[in-house]
Parts: C-alpha cells; structure tokens; sequence
C-alpha cells in the first residue's frame, strides 16, 4: 500500500456559517451574486434574504437536525434558501431536477424532510412534512411566506460533527443511499480549496453548473462565499451566455462537456479569456486531447481535480503544475492510498481526512463495506500514483457511468430495462463519448417471441428515468456474455460495443 500525505492546513472556523462571516466582505453592498438580464445581489441582499427564508422555515416546524428536500430550478432565491437551511440548523438535501416522481418518492421517502420544496409545476408526491414552491424566478409559496418576514440571520449553534447536507449517492447494488456530510465536513474542505486555488475577493466566478449537485454547490458557490468573491450565474451552461460572460470573469468551473462545446465555437479564443486566471473541470475524466486543444487556442491550462460525493474534492492538479491524464496530488490535509490488492502499481484507491463523511444516512451496515478496518474511505476507483506524487486514475471498480459530469448507475437503469415487457434481461455499460465524456448504452435481450425495438424500450425507459439516464443506444442480442460463475462480463461488452462502427465514440451521443 502507497500514502501519500500532505500538510494540514491552517485551521477554519467548524461551521458554514462561521467559514462564510469569516470571508464576507465588510462592505456588505459588495456583488456578490448577477444573473445576466436578470437581479444582482450584494451579500446584504444575500443576508436578508437568508434570514426570511430561515424565518418561513422556522415557522413550518424546521427544527435543528430535520432534512429539508429541494427539488426547484436554479436560482438566487435558491441559494438564499441554501444559507437559510444552514442558518436553522437543518440538513439540506438537494434533489436533481431531472428526477421524476418515482424517484423523488423514494428519497422522500427515505429522507423524511421536514419540508420539502418544489417547482410549482410539479406534483408533491408523498407525505413527508410541509410542502413549499419556488419557481425558477424566484415566486411560489415560499417566496410568498419570506415576504414582509425581516432581520438579520440568527444561526443556531451547531458544532463541526453536525450534518450539513445530505446528498443521494449511489452504488453497485442500485438503490440510492445518502452520504451524510457535516459542517466540518464541507466547511475544511472549502477553506483548502480557496487557498490551494488562490481565491481572493476580486475574483468573479462564472458560475455554469446545477446547484443540485456537490461540484456546483459545495465546490464552486463555497469558494465565492469562504473568499468574499462574487460570481454570474448562468441558470445553466450555455455556449452563447458563458461566451459572452467570460470576458467579465476570472474563474471558471465546468464538466469536460462544457469546455468541448467550448471548444467547438470558433468564438472561444486567447482575446475572450484574457481575464481567466483559473479554469476547473471535474465530475467526469478530462480526455488530455481537450486539455491540449484548449491550451493551444486560449493560452490556458485546464485545471483537473477528482472528488466524490461522500468525500468532497481529493485531489487537486496545482496551479501552473497541471499535468493532462491526472488528477494531481493529495489536498493538504487529505491522505490518499492504495490499498490491499494493488498490483504492479495499481490498486484501489483509498482516502481519509477533515472532509471524508462519517457514514450513509440510515445504513450503519454499509460502515464494513465501505470503510477498511483502520477507517480509510473505500471509492471504489483503481489508480496509480507517478514519481512525483500525482494520482492517475485508470478505471473503476465500480460500474459507475458519468455522463456529462452526472452520476448514472447500471443498476437502476437495468431494473427498469428488466421490468419493460418483452425483455428477458439487459445490462447497461458507459462507452465513450466526445461530446459527454461517457454515454449510457444498453444491451437488451429480448423474450422468446417478443418484438422488441431499440426506439420502443427507450421511449418505455422515459417513463420511468430522468432524460440523462436513458441510454443513447440500446442493442437487441440473443445472450449476454457470462462468466464460468454466470456473471454477465460487462468488459467483453465494452469491447464488443466500442468496436462496432455505431459506438457512441464514433457517432457521439444520439
């Protein structure tokens, strides 16, 4: 086994809240926070329109510990609600807005929120506490309740240990679980990535991601809030907005999809990121030839880091080191390993540190599983470290799939494959894709006697998965490959499917 330690970093305040007074300009009319065409909001504006919120929360019978689920559009009033869930104590559980009802109710379900926030065109499902609307604009009922509510933010006193969101993760056996993360947690791994990103408060952060999600909620909108900065905020990622927006920004934070349709625009150039000093892609691997093409044409390096849902951000390349291929060294403060069963270099990669979540929401079963007896975080990824300490990632043990920086798992979408009618069996693999970095591409074995299309079990699948889940292709065989044991050898697939001239690498996504 191979660790690889670095130093601690300088202490932080325990909690979000602490972590943020402490990086919050002392002008309070300092922008914090543009929508283009759309509101601008100081950090005062911020701070009134969290203690409202904090205060209809309050008034629903939000109690200190109580989930509160959030299901809306991204938003400035979002985020205040964000801040609020913060200020009163409760953990916030933010819900991909692609998610249907069926799955919205089971982590409701689950989760059992206090209340539970949604976009008013959708439907409440379940009957887990108060139900709240917000709608991309910022109107419905919760906005309704915050108004006329006033003063200033009052937290209720938590300690580092006590949970400040709960994020839906899952694994190989399909079902979501919840990755339980503290204040301390997320507030020690904000403070490491300011300082190791140089974040300062003159930055301005052109903000493209889903705010549902831990690379657009906990990575990029902390870093603005632990330094005092400011941020655009695009409702999502859009060639045309982000262009024209980077002219005005210094910070950019992407999945490797945003910087290849970048790429694709014959606007992007060295003149129109004159202003970027940083540029960040994770959730998903960066191909090295995207890295290179964008040096070549902009003059700028794009940062890789590797992070998960239960550990925060891991690894990160340093500034003006990057290396295209890895995913850096060890953050300060944060140990990564190999651990039993690496060969010839390569083994599981492990990690323990200040920002490594404690457990899964309900699960103390999963403690044996996914932690090693001495405590070290199993991600279930393999790697390698080179001479100089930086961490390649060469493949994952488990058969996760990401596909434009979202988290899709085979085996909820082959439970649904498997419930369609006529289907015998399927299995479901990521390839690669240009455009997505991986597609989800299914493999279906049909009934005896059954007619079965690859458009019809994909419409089928619609009904039952958000859009992103739904594979890109679906292939009709006779048999899956198995094993001596009978296990279906999801590689031979792989290979099988790469090969054929219909492959997600050589069409891109359909």
């Amino acid at each position: 086994m191979r660790r690889v330690p670095d130093p601690s970093p300088r202490p932080v305040p325990l909690t979000l809240p602490g972590l943020f007074r402490a990086g919050r300009p002392a002008d309070g009319s300092t922008r914090f926070l543009e929508v283009p065409g759309g509101p601008t909001l100081s950090y005062d504006d911020l701070d009134r329109h969290a203690a409202a919120l904090a205060q209809v929360l309050r008034d629903a019978g939000v109690a200190p510990g109580d989930r509160v689920a959030v299901q809306v559009e991204k938003s400035p009033t979002a985020v205040a609600l964000y801040l609020a869930c913060l200020h009163r104590g409760a953990v916030f559980l933010p819900v991909n807005t692609a998610y249907g009802e069926e799955e919205l109710a089971y982590l409701l379900d689950d989760a059992e929120p206090a209340v539970t926030v949604l976009d008013p065109a959708r439907r409440p499902v379940g009957a887990h506490g108060a139900v709240l609307t917000l709608d991309a604009a910022g109107a419905g009922s919760l906005a309704d309740a915050a108004a006329g509510q006033a003063g200033e933010p009052r937290d209720v006193t938590r300690a580092a240990s006590d949970p400040a969101a709960l994020l839906y993760t899952s694994g190989t056996t399909g079902r979501p679980k919840g990755a339980l993360l503290s204040h301390g947690n997320l507030a020690s791994n904000a403070a490491t990535l300011c300082e190791a990103w140089g974040f300062r408060r003159d930055d301005v952060l052109l903000h493209v991601l889903p705010i549902f999600h831990a690379h657009g909620l906990f990575v990029a909108l902390h870093c603005v809030l632990a330094s005092g900065a400011s941020t655009i905020f695009l409702p999502r990622f859009d060639v045309d907005a982000t262009l024209d927006a980077l002219p005005r920004s210094t910070v950019l934070m992407g999945v490797p999809t945003h910087y290849t349709r970048l790429l694709a625009d014959p606007r992007l150039d060295a003149a129109r990121c004159g202003h970027l000093r940083l540029l960040v892609s994770g959730s998903a691997p960066l191909p090295a030839a995207t890295h290179e093409a964008f040096r070549e044409r902009t003059g700028h390096a794009i940062l890789e880091r590797y992070g998960m849902t239960e550990t925060v951000m891991i690894t990160s390349n340093p500034r003006g080191g990057e290396r295209p291929g890895t995913v850096g060294r060890p953050l300060p403060g944060v140990d990564v390993r190999l651990g039993e069963g690496t060969t010839d270099g390569v083994g599981p990669v492990e990690v323990r540190g200040p920002s490594v979540f404690s457990g899964y929401w309900r699960r103390p079963e999963l403690a044996a599983t996914e932690f090693t007896p001495d405590g070290w975080f199993r991600t279930g990824d393999l790697g390698s470290f080179d001479a100089d300490g930086y961490l390649h990632l060469v493949g994952r043990s488990k058969d996760l799939v990401i596909t434009g920086g979202l988290n899709v798992y085979p085996k909820e979408v082959e439970a649904v494959l498997d419930a369609l009618p006529g289907v015998e069996e399927s299995a479901v693999v990521g390839l690669p894709d240009a455009d997505f970095g991986e597609a989800v591409v299914a493999v279906v074995v049909p009934e005896p006697g059954a007619t079965l299309t690859p458009e019809a079990v994909r419409a089928a699948a619609r009904a039952h998965l958000a859009a992103f889940k739904v594979p890109k292709q679906v292939h009709l065989v006779e048999a899956l490959p198995r094993n001596a044991m009978g296990k279906v050898e999801k590689a031979a697939l792989r290979a099988d499917l790469a090969g054929r001239p219909d492959a997600p690498g050589v069409l891109g996504a359909s």
